[in-house]
C-alpha cells in the first residue's frame, strides 16, 4: 500500500510517462508503418539497380562471389531465381530467407518490379536480372540487422526519455511535496499547542494560498489562546480578590478577640459587599455565556425607547444622586423600536452605570436620542476621567479596565461594556466610544428601528 504522497506522485508520474512513450511509439509506428515499408523497398530497389549496373559494367567471372560481396556491403540478403526454377541464396550470418510465391517469380520474369504487400510480412522486392543473356529474378529483402539497429535505437530513445522524465518528475515531486511536508510539520506543532508557527509561502499558486490561510489561522488561534489565558487570569483575579477579603474577615470574626465589638458590623458589611461582587460577576459570566450561545432567547417587542431610557435613569437615581451628578435627557418626540426590551435594558444600565462610576462628584451626564435613516442613535456623554487614546479600542474587551490601579472605589468586573457590545451586535447594531483623558467619554449606540429576524 502506497502511503506517502511523494511516492504516489512519483508512481503516478512514472506510469504516465511510460504509458505516454509507449503509446506515442505505437501510434507513430501505426501511422508511419506503410511509409517505412515503402521507403525500405525504394532503398532496396535503388541498391538492386546499382548492383545490376555494376554487374553489366564489370562482367565479373565469379557471379556468386560478386553477389556475396554486394550482400556484405548492403546487408540485404538476396535470393536469385533462374527461369528453370533453380534458386541460390546469398546472405550474411544465419539470415532466414523469405518464402517467395511462384506468382511473384513469374511476375518479375515478365519484366515487372515486385513489391511485397507489407501487411505484416517481411519487406522485400523483386527485380528482373539478365545474366549472360538469360532472364533471372533477384529478390532482395530488408536486413534483419537493420531492423535490430532501428529497434535498439527506438528502445534507447524510450529508455533515455524515461530516465530524463523520471529525474525531472523526482525534482518536481520533491518541490511540490516539500511545501506539504512543511505544512504537515507545522500542523502537528499547532495541534500540540505551539501557536508560534509560520510557514514560508511558496509563490502565488494554490499551495501559496493554502500556506497563507494556514498562517492566518495560526495567528488567529494564537490570539484566541491569548484571550483564553487572559480570560482565565482575569476571572481568577476577580474571584480571588473578594474571596480573600471574605476569608480574611470571616476568620477574624471567628476569633472574637481579634475584632473590636464596634468593628464587627463593618467587617460584616465588607463580607456582604464582596459576596455581592462575586454574585454579580457570576451573573455577568452566565449572561455572556448565554449571549455567546446560539440558543439565547430573543423576544422582539415594539415599545418606546425613550420611555425605557427614562426608567433606567430613575432606577439609577440613588447612584447619581449620591454623587450629586446632573443628568440631562436631550430629545424630542417618541422613539418606537422593535427589539428585545430586557436585553436593551441591560445595555442602558451598563453604559449609564459606567458613566456614573467614572464621573467625579458634581459632574454632568447628557443622554440624547436621534434618528438617522432607519436607525436610532443613542448617545451618552459624561464629564468623567476619560480614557487614554491607546486604551480606547480595548474598552469593549472582556475584563478590560481602564483604571489599571484597580481603585476599589470605582472598580468593577470589566464585563459591562463587553455585555453591552454583545447585545447590540445581536441586534445588528453598532457601539463605539470616543474619549479624551480628563475630559469625559462619549458612548454612541446605533440601533436599527426594526428587528424582523429572530437572532
Amino acid at each position: 500500500m502506497i502511503k506517502t504522497l511523494y511516492v504516489r506522485i512519483m508512481a503516478t508520474f512514472l506510469a504516465i510517462i511510460l504509458f505516454s512513450l509507449l503509446s506515442s511509439f505505437l501510434i507513430g509506428y501505426y501511422f508511419f508503418k506503410q511509409e517505412i515499408h515503402s521507403t525500405g523497398q525504394n532503398d532496396m530497389i535503388a541498391v538492386g539497380e546499382e548492383l545490376m549496373l555494376l554487374y553489366e559494367q564489370t562482367k565479373p567471372g565469379d557471379l556468386d562471389s560478386f553477389i556475396q560481396r554486394m550482400v556484405n556491403l548492403s546487408a540485404h540478403p538476396i535470393q536469385l531465381h533462374s527461369q528453370s526454377g533453380a534458386v541460390k541464396y546469398y546472405s550474411i550470418a544465419d539470415t532466414e530467407h523469405v518464402g517467395v510465391e511462384p506468382e511473384a517469380i513469374n511476375d518479375v520474369l515478365q519484366g515487372n518490379v515486385y513489391r511485397s504487400p507489407g501487411n505484416g510480412e517481411p519487406t522485400y522486392i523483386g527485380l528482373p536480372f539478365l545474366i549472360e543473356g538469360k532472364p533471372h529474378v533477384m529478390f532482395m529483402q530488408f536486413s534483419s540487422q537493420n531492423e535490430d539497429v532501428m529497434n535498439r535505437m527506438m528502445l534507447l530513445i524510450l529508455l533515455v526519455g524515461l530516465f530524463i522524465g523520471s529525474v525531472c518528475m523526482v525534482l518536481a515531486a520533491r518541490y511540490l511535496v516539500k511545501q506539504l511536508q512543511a505544512l504537515t510539520h507545522a500542523t502537528k506543532r499547532l495541534a500540540k499547542g505551539d501557536f508560534d508557527v509560520t510557514v514560508k509561502a511558496a509563490g502565488g499558486d494554490e499551495m501559496g494560498a493554502l500556506t497563507y490561510h494556514f498562517n492566518v489561522m495560526a495567528k488567529e488561534l494564537k490570539q484566541l489562546e491569548q484571550m483564553r489565558q487572559d480570560f482565565v487570569s482575569n476571572v481568577s483575579h476577580e474571584i480571588q480578590t473578594p474571596l480573600t477579603s471574605i476569608s480574611g474577615f470571616a476568620t477574624a470574626l471567628k476569633h472574637g478577640s481579634l475584632v473590636a465589638e464596634g468593628d464587627r458590623n463593618h467587617y460584616l458589611d465588607i463580607i456582604i459587599a464582596e459576596s455581592g461582587r462575586l454574585s454579580k460577576l457570576s451573573d455577568n459570566l452566565l449572561k455572556l455565556a448565554s449571549l455567546d450561545s446560539e440558543h439565547h432567547p430573543f423576544e422582539a417587542t415594539r415599545y418606546h425607547l425613550d420611555e425605557q431610557i427614562r426608567e433606567v435613569v430613575v432606577t439609577c437615581e440613588p447612584q447619581w444622586s449620591a454623587k450629586k451628578l446632573l443628568i440631562d435627557l436631550d430629545w424630542e418626540g417618541t422613539f418606537p423600536i422593535m427589539a428585545d426590551r430586557d436585553q436593551l435594558n441591560q445595555v442602558w444600565m451598563n453604559v449609564l452605570g459606567n458613566s456614573i462610576k467614572f464621573t467625579p462628584e458634581g459632574g454632568h451626564i447628557v443622554i440624547s436620542l436621534s434618528y438617522s435613516d432607519d436607525e436610532i442613535i443613542f448617545t451618552i456623554a459624561d464629564s468623567g476621567i476619560g480614557i487614554a487614546p491607546e486604551q480606547l479600542d480595548k474598552v469593549f474587551e472582556r475584563f478590560y479596565k481602564s483604571d489599571q490601579s484597580r481603585n476599589r472605589s470605582i472598580s468593577g468586573s470589566g464585563l459591562g461594556l463587553a455585555i453591552a457590545k454583545k447585545i447590540v451586535t445581536l441586534h445588528h447594531g453598532r457601539i463605539a466610544a470616543a474619549s479624551k483623558a480628563d475630559k469625559g467619554t462619549t458612548i454612541t449606540v446605533h440601533m436599527p428601528v426594526r428587528q424582523d429576524d429572530v437572532i
